[in-house]
Order: C-alpha cells, then sequence, then structure tokens
C-alpha cells in the first residue's frame, strides 16, 4: 500500500503549516518495538533471492515509511505489484519482496525481532 502526499487528506493548514493525514495504515498492536532504518539503494539491487527459503519466499515483517528519491518495486505473495516512488509514505505488510531499477533512498520503521531475522537469513544466503 503507498499514498502519494499529493492524495493525503489535509487535516489542518495555517500559513506556517500544512498537516496531511492517512488512517488505516496498518498496525503495529502485535509487534513489540520498532526500529527506524535508512535505506540507500544501488540501481538493480533485487532481494528476491536472498528471501528464498523463508516462509512464501518473501519477507514476513510489515514496514511503515516513506521514500525520499527513487522508486522500488515491491511484489506481494499474492503476485501483485506496486511501485513506491519519492514522495510515497509506504504500507508494506508481511508476504513481500522489493527490487529497485533505479538508485533509491527511504526510511522504513519495523518490527525490530522480525526484521533483524530477516537480515540474519539474508545474511546467511549471501555467504552461500
Amino acid at each position: 500500500m503507498h499514498q502519494s502526499k499529493e492524495d493525503l487528506t489535509v487535516v489542518m493548514e495555517t500559513p506556517d503549516a500544512v498537516v496531511q493525514h492517512q488512517t488505516g495504515f496498518g498496525s503495529t498492536t502485535e509487534y513489540g518495538e520498532l526500529a527506524a532504518e535508512h535505506f540507500q539503494v544501488s540501481a538493480g539491487t533485487d532481494l528476491t533471492p536472498l528471501l528464498e527459503g523463508l516462509h512464501e519466499d518473501s519477507c514476513q515483517c510489515p514496514h511503515w515509511g516513506y521514500v525520499i528519491e527513487g522508486s522500488i518495486t515491491v511484489q506481494y505473495a499474492d503476485g501483485t505489484r506496486e511501485v513506491d516512488e519519492g514522495g510515497d509514505l509506504v504500507y508494506w505488510p508481511p508476504g513481500h519482496t522489493l527490487w529497485v531499477d533505479d538508485d533509491a533512498e527511504f526510511v522504513l520503521f519495523s518490527p525490530h525481532e522480525e526484521h533483524v531475522a530477516v537480515f540474519e537469513h539474508m545474511a546467511a544466503k549471501m555467504e552461500e
């Protein structure tokens, strides 16, 4: 799920500030501590092979974030795809992979323990 800032609802506007809001952007109630993560990913990076062996061969950790620049293709376990671009707010539920065709920079907020498990799995795949 992604939402461009142009499509967010304005909930407050003054001469000095604009506040935009999006409801229904995922739930963290079943997760513990969140980690903040900053990514810079080079063109051609594809996480799909590194996720092989996880349930549905995909990341099972939800993420909330913001694409700073570039674009990210996200594919969900059901085969649907979306392209998230600079300026988009994103929510990626469990069951996804991603790749970038051009350099991308983004910020994610993810359940710490669940995402560390994914990082450890990917590191083991890179050692193979």
